[in-house]
């Protein structure tokens, strides 16, 4: 079992950051990157294993807003991989894992549009798109790729033609609405795009309801790969008022049930803190000791 760290900007905003530029966390790897590594940390000390870095919203566009020329781009793409990885080997533990997040298209729009897919763009487009920063984060040194908050199959094709060209493991994780995408397709004709493909080591969900986690292991089971679940804490994003509103549903009931249904690596998104993941891994520890002393017995 294997657990996620939690929402980086939740807990950079618990610190003071103020994130509202469209670069979002992002923001930091430049202007505080010390604060990012000591999120890492944190969430390390709270026990998850995997540290997802800060380039989620990061693109080359984006930093050409701000100023910055290629060549300072990829130093930032890469900073986002060694300030987790400084964070991982501070914590002394060999399993510890770095993800080197890649946020969909929608996220570089800093609009709100992961949370609705349908870009207008065609695959071969998004393959372009995708392509620089991909590729310079799977030279970078993380142990796998994030292909994180995906709202559409078509993206999704995208990125795993990349990831399969690039011959590096990746996850795969949709942003969902109930059963579906957040562009409208069935959850099976989703992951379906990485059936086969041997460089995607998981499939799942994150950025969602956490209601809507469960059915959606079932549906991603069926592919034959490890399932990662990661939802958000259940309010909703307001990309007009760029705020989250509603009540948090995250709980450790919900994630026994999740590690019950299959899911072998859990975590947390945006909302969910330290605390959160202390709690999950409690919960998770909690059902392996269970598992192997059932194994055990039936020997």
């Amino acid at each position: 079992m294997l657990i996620s760290d939690g929402g980086l900007a939740t807990e950079l905003e618990a610190r003071g950051h103020d994130l509202s530029d469209p670069l979002w966390s992002a923001r930091l790897l430049s202007d505080a990157p010390q604060e990012i590594a000591a999120v890492h940390a944190a969430y390390f000390r709270a026990g998850a294993t995997i540290a997802t870095t800060a380039s989620y919203q990061a693109s080359f566009e984006g930093f050409a807003a701000h100023g910055f020329d290629r060549e300072r781009a990829v130093e930032l793409l890469r900073r986002s991989v060694e300030l987790a990885r400084a964070a991982r080997d501070e914590a002394g533990a060999g399993d510890l894992l770095v993800a080197a997040s890649v946020g969909p298209y929608g996220a570089a729009l800093a609009d709100g549009s992961e949370y609705r897919g349908r870009y207008g763009l065609s695959v071969a487009a998004l393959k372009r798109w995708h392509r620089p920063r991909l590729e310079t984060l799977a030279a970078a040194g993380a142990d796998v790729l994030a292909c994180e908050t995906v709202p559409d199959a078509d993206e999704a094709e995208a990125l795993v033609d990349l990831v399969g060209a690039a011959g590096v493991p990746a996850w795969l994780s949709y942003t969902i609405d109930g059963s579906r995408t957040r562009a409208g397709q069935p959850l099976a004709e989703a992951f379906a795009v990485a059936a086969g493909v041997d460089e995607i080591v998981a499939v799942g969900v994150n950025c969602c309801a956490p209601d809507d986690v469960l059915p959606a292991i079932e549906v991603a089971s069926t592919i034959g790969k490890p399932v990662i679940v990661y939802p958000n804490s259940g309010e909703r994003w307001d990309g007009s008022k760029r705020q989250w509103i509603g009540r948090s549903r995250f709980s450790t009931e919900l994630a026994r049930q999740w590690i019950a249904a299959g899911a072998r690596i859990v975590g947390g998104c945006c909302r969910v803190g330290p605390a959160d993941i202390a709690a999950l891994a409690a919960v998770a520890e909690i059902a392996e000791r269970a598992a192997v002393a059932k194994d055990a017995e039936s020997r």
